[in-house]
């Protein structure tokens, strides 16, 4: 049997469909390591452009630094506007009981219910929280102090009630993540609020220290 010779573009064919298999490509850069190396390449082009003997007299030089330039100011703002996101978001929230009012606990409570009959969950669960604080502060487990945040909230009932000290940052963990985090929140959420404002009011707060050292029992 004889065979046909197979021509020099029929074989040039075969032999481009044979290197396009994956098998021979399963060690090539990806498409984002080939965009770098073409950015790199780019980038050092430029530099070289810049730093070249007499480059600035003809104004290509003073072009690839002006580019240069604008590249690193991009660069910079990214950085900036990346870790602006990064920065603790506790250092700017403003005093919890802010607005507030002379609102009492039961005032809060009852809009905490308000809200989440209409579904309005993170409003809801912040009037909650305002209602613990507002408890605490009426029954002189804490005293009223303007500024307090979340977290110093927390801080100061958990060493006045450290059965509860854990349920406590739990509580402004949930309320952190609704009402600065843009979580939904939600019915369970709303529960575990409205969970620790009872146990808040049934807890009986650990004795507090007279100036003389001596237990004192605190304030209802």
């Amino acid at each position: 049997m004889i065979l046909d010779p197979i021509g020099r573009d029929q074989a040039r064919e075969l032999a481009r469909r044979e290197l396009e298999k994956p098998v021979y490509h399963r060690d090539d850069p990806s498409w984002l390591e080939r965009t770098w190396q073409r950015f790199s390449e780019w980038l050092q082009g430029l530099l070289h452009r810049a730093s070249a003997p007499g480059s600035h007299g003809t104004g290509g030089g003073w072009v690839s630094l002006l580019v240069i330039l604008l590249i690193a100011a991009a660069l910079i703002a990214a950085i900036v506007w990346l870790m602006r996101g990064r920065r603790n978001p506790r250092a700017a929230r403003p005093a919890l009981l802010d607005g507030a009012g002379t609102a009492t606990a039961l005032d809060h409570r009852v809009n905490a219910e308000r809200l989440a009959a209409a579904g309005r969950w993170p409003e809801a669960i912040r009037e909650r929280l305002l209602a613990v604080a507002r408890d605490l502060e009426e029954r002189a487990v804490v005293g009223p102090r303007p500024g307090r945040t979340a977290d110093e909230l927390a801080r100061e009932a958990g060493a006045a009630l450290p059965d509860l000290a854990a349920d406590l940052r739990a509580g402004v963990r949930i309320f952190d993540d609704v009402w600065y985090g843009d979580r939904p929140g939600g019915p369970d959420a709303y529960a575990r609020l409205r969970a620790l404002d009872e146990r808040v009011q049934a807890a009986r707060p650990a004795p507090l220290e007279t100036a003389s050292g001596a237990p004192e029992e605190a304030r209802w």
